[in-house]
Formats: C-alpha cells, sequence, structure tokens
C-alpha cells in the first residue's frame, strides 16, 4: 500500500484549499471516462460530454495525451501540479503551470503513466501547451458555468471535514476522505492500496484539496516538499444539482425557510447552511429560529459547533410536502 510518512507538526500545521485546476482536471475525467456519481452529474454529462468528444475527435494527438496521462491508476504528473497554498489563486495562475512545464518533463511523466510504454507519436514538445488548452475549454464551457454553486458545496464540505476534525481527530478526518485512505497512525497515512514505497512527508506543506470528481489523486513538488491530497467531496451533504424544492413545501414556509428545512435531513452549522443555500448570515439564522420556535428542527453542540438536524415533526413536514 502507498504510505506516507508525516510527524505532528506536518499533520498541525495541513490546511484545507480550494482549487480551480483541480475541479476541471476531475471534471476532465470525468468527461474522458462518462463517470457519474449521480443525478446532477448524470445531467451535467449529457449536456457537455458531447461536445467534449467531438472536440478530440478532431484533434487525435489530443485525445492520445489525455488517454496516457489520465490512466486509473496514476494521472500524469504535470497535469496535477500542486495547488498554492495561500490566497484564492485563479484558474489562470494555475493553469500557467501547466503551460511552462518542460517539454522533456511532460514526456517523462506520460513515461510513468503508461508504465514505460510510452507510444513514440507522444513524444513532441507540445504537449504541455496541449494540455493546457483543453483543460481551459474544460474550465471555461464546463466548469465556470456552475462554478459558484460548486464553490459553496466544497466550502460546506471543508467545514464539514474541520468539524470532524474537532470532534474525532485525523482518523475521523482522513479515513473515508478518498477511497483506499486511511489513517494508520503513528504517523502513517495510508494514501492508496497500491504497493509503492513508502514516501516521507514530515516537515512538507500538505493541502487537502476537495472536488466534485469521483476519486481523487495525489500530488507532490519534491523541490519545495509541498504536498497535496485531491479527494472527492461529500456528496451526503448536497447534490451539486439539487431537485428544486417542492411547490407546497416553499409555498407554506417561504422558498428560503423551506431550503434550511430540507437541507437539514442531514445534521449542518449554520455556516455549512450559509454556504450551502448562499443566503446571508443573517437570513440563515432568522429562519433556523422560526423552524427552532416551530418545532420543526433542533440543536445538539458537537464539539466547538452548534449543529442543527430535523425534529420527527420536521421529516414528517418535508415528507408530507415530497422533501
Amino acid at each position: 500500500m502507498g504510505l506516507w510518512l508525516l510527524d505532528a507538526d506536518t499533520l498541525v500545521r495541513s490546511r484545507f484549499v480550494l482549487s480551480a485546476l483541480s475541479e476541471t482536471v476531475a471534471c476532465l475525467t470525468a468527461l474522458e471516462y462518462g463517470h457519474a456519481a449521480h443525478p446532477g452529474a448524470r445531467a451535467w454529462l449529457a449536456a457537455h460530454r458531447p461536445d467534449y468528444q467531438r472536440l478530440l475527435a478532431a484533434d487525435p494527438v489530443t485525445a492520445r495525451l489525455v488517454r496516457a496521462g489520465l490512466r486509473p491508476r496514476w494521472t500524469a504528473d504535470f497535469f496535477t501540479p500542486v495547488p498554492p497554498s495561500t490566497g484564492t489563486p485563479s484558474f489562470e495562475t494555475e493553469v500557467a503551470e501547466v503551460r511552462a512545464t518542460p517539454p522533456r518533463t511532460a514526456v517523462e511523466c506520460l513515461r510513468v503513466s503508461m508504465d514505460g510504454r510510452l507510444p513514440p507519436a507522444l513524444v513532441r514538445d507540445d504537449l504541455p501547451a496541449r494540455a493546457a488548452d483543453l483543460m481551459e475549454w474544460v474550465w471555461r464551457e464546463t466548469v465556470l458555468p456552475y462554478w459558484p454553486r460548486r464553490r459553496r458545496l466544497l466550502e460546506a464540505d471543508v467545514l464539514s471535514r474541520t468539524q470532524q476534525l474537532t470532534t474525532g481527530g485525523w482518523a475521523a478526518a482522513l479515513d473515508d476522505m478518498r477511497p483506499g485512505m486511511r489513517w494508520l497512525g503513528d504517523g502513517r497515512l495510508q494514501i492508496n492500496r497500491y504497493d509503492y514505497p513508502p514516501r516521507e512527508v514530515a516537515g512538507a506543506e500538505l493541502l487537502f484539496v476537495p472536488t466534485t470528481g469521483n476519486s481523487g489523486w495525489v500530488a507532490w513538488d519534491e523541490t519545495e516538499r509541498r504536498f497535496a491530497v485531491v479527494y472527492p467531496y461529500a456528496g451526503a451533504l448536497s447534490e451539486p444539482d439539487r431537485a428544486p424544492l417542492p411547490g407546497a413545501l416553499s409555498r407554506l414556509l417561504g422558498p428560503g425557510r423551506a431550503a434550511v428545512l430540507v437541507l437539514l435531513a442531514t445534521p449542518q452549522s449554520t455556516t455549512q447552511l450559509v454556504a450551502l443555500t448562499g443566503q446571508g448570515l443573517g437570513s440563515v439564522g432568522r429562519h433556523l429560529k422560526v423552524l427552532l420556535d416551530a418545532g420543526l428542527v433542533g440543536r445538539r453542540r458537537a464539539g466547538r459547533s452548534v449543529l442543527y438536524f430535523r425534529t420527527p415533526v420536521g421529516d414528517a413536514v418535508a415528507r408530507e410536502r415530497g422533501a
């Protein structure tokens, strides 16, 4: 199994960050393989995959590049640079790093992902530019129109993971982060089930990056000692394309309050509800007070956070109204 060997300081300094490029690579992978984990993703694929397939059909070299770079077991390293850890980098800033990859480095990354069996047709100098051009198309056409909502969902996942870390420690926060990943204790993080040599990560910068993809990957920059785990967001929090609110429930409570009640089928904090609904903190707080006074929701403390949840009465109202 693949192991990262950490120390306590590395874990304490680790951070959750969002990355527009990582989300774009996750969407590129979904477009390439047709992966869809839920109805919202299936609708998104149906809307964009035909154009993606036509684009690659007209560009056989880039099509071969994608197939070589996005292998089920290994993604070519130059496709997935470690995201910046400070500020909020733009997609343009991140993809510029892909475009600036030395051609020889890109070829060697593909050779690794192909287990040494790289077709001669892919030994060429324009691979970084082709990869960056394709990522720009995926971002512009299939990610950017949905990015504000997806960003809110990813922010909500980060909040949820932080709460898990506070209440249950690293095992609770990391064990279900991505398939095959487990916190083994004693400074050992299993990142996958593959038979790779352990990698020393102690003293490095460690980032955790959510995306709306199905699986995820790991990335590193050994020179700068920066490592990242890219993982699929917790879909149980919400679906990217949630079904419209039932009309009866919306008319009964108002659309904003009804949205809060529907989301509380899973316990959420006020901050999570703000991220998921896009409503302001004051509005969410007022909705919660009304729902609490009506006995439709309850609350309980979890570590430093207060989580709200639907009561049996709230469940009954939501079910009766089709939510």
